[in-house]
């Protein structure tokens, strides 16, 4: 069901009801309900966790080089940003090319930018369920930090999915990351990453490449390059060390709030120690469409 944030139907979308809207407190943080409840997203969608993206944005503009789009794509009508979160990636796509149309979708509607560009606009929507975008319709799919929202028995229609609303001849862009815990099980497959490549390669994309990047944790590296990008995501380490694993930790593996801060110290406090090199594997695939499909 896709969702518009206009309080008004269009375009095959729903009004915007409490389905979406409605929220929960849990140990200070507050949490989508529908996500909860229907064990789509265990992270919450206060203010604070858009602080966090918003750091996250921009260490990733950092490990990529300040590229949004890579390989480059000239001239693109229409971009799908799947998953946009706080949106900071989808409204600069979307000032980086002013004629594209921009869609971001995300499960949540609390932490999506109330002033996005005018090429942008913004569903609210559960990627669980399969897509109803015509055929060869996007130019990019750009589908980030997934891991978490995907359930594990989703990702090869959900892969598949996407390879059906691209133009042929167009890019795929996804980076997962490989990082997170197994209390999230059976919900998640946060090894998804591993399998990405594969999984492209069964929906029909053709020349796959795989690259993995790490990005530090903290300010250890002696490459300048490296150590700035470091320093930039401890924050975000100490920040997304508490909110991504409070729920599942608390409320899946039974541990008590106490147990949860002492551990959550501690591995900050090995997260921050230059001594240890702490890294953050990321995982980047990009591919075109066989030109070939088309039909």
């Amino acid at each position: 069901m896709k969702v518009s944030l206009s309080p008004y139907a269009r375009d095959g979308t729903v009004p915007l009801d409490e389905t979406f809207t409605e929220v929960i407190e849990h140990c200070g943080r507050t949490y989508q309900h529908y996500a909860l409840t229907n064990g789509t997203y265990f992270a919450p969608v206060d203010e604070d966790e858009i602080s966090r993206l918003e750091v996250m944005h921009g260490v990733l503009n950092c490990l990529f080089d300040e590229r949004l789009v890579f390989p480059p794509i000239r001239s693109p009508r229409r971009i799908l940003d799947c998953g946009c979160g706080s949106g900071d990636w989808a409204m600069e796509v979307a000032t980086q090319y002013p004629d594209a149309e921009v869609l971001g979708i995300d499960v949540s509607p609390h932490m999506i930018p109330e002033n996005p560009p005018d090429n942008m606009e913004l569903q609210v929507d559960d990627l669980n369920g399969r897509f109803t975008f015509p055929s060869n319709h996007f130019d990019l799919v750009h589908s980030q930090m997934m891991a978490g929202g995907i359930h594990a028995n989703r990702w090869r229609s959900y892969i598949r999915d996407i390879f059906q609303v691209l133009k042929p001849g167009d890019h795929a862009l996804s980076q997962w990351s490989r990082q997170y815990l197994d209390s999230q099980q059976p919900y998640k497959d946060l090894r998804a990453p591993l399998h990405l490549a594969s999984w492209m390669r069964s929906a029909g994309f053709t020349e796959v490449e795989s690259r993995l990047l790490t990005l530090p944790m903290c300010g250890w590296s002696n490459v300048p390059r490296e150590y700035e990008m470091g320093w930039s995501n401890s924050d975000n380490v100490s920040q997304l060390l508490y909110s991504l694993a409070l729920y599942p930790f608390t409320q899946f593996l039974g541990m008590s709030l106490t147990d949860f801060q002492l551990l959550v110290a501690q591995a900050r406090s090995e997260a921050s120690n230059p001594a240890f090199k702490v890294y953050h594997p990321r995982f980047s695939f990009v591919r075109k469409l066989d030109l070939a499909q088309e039909t």
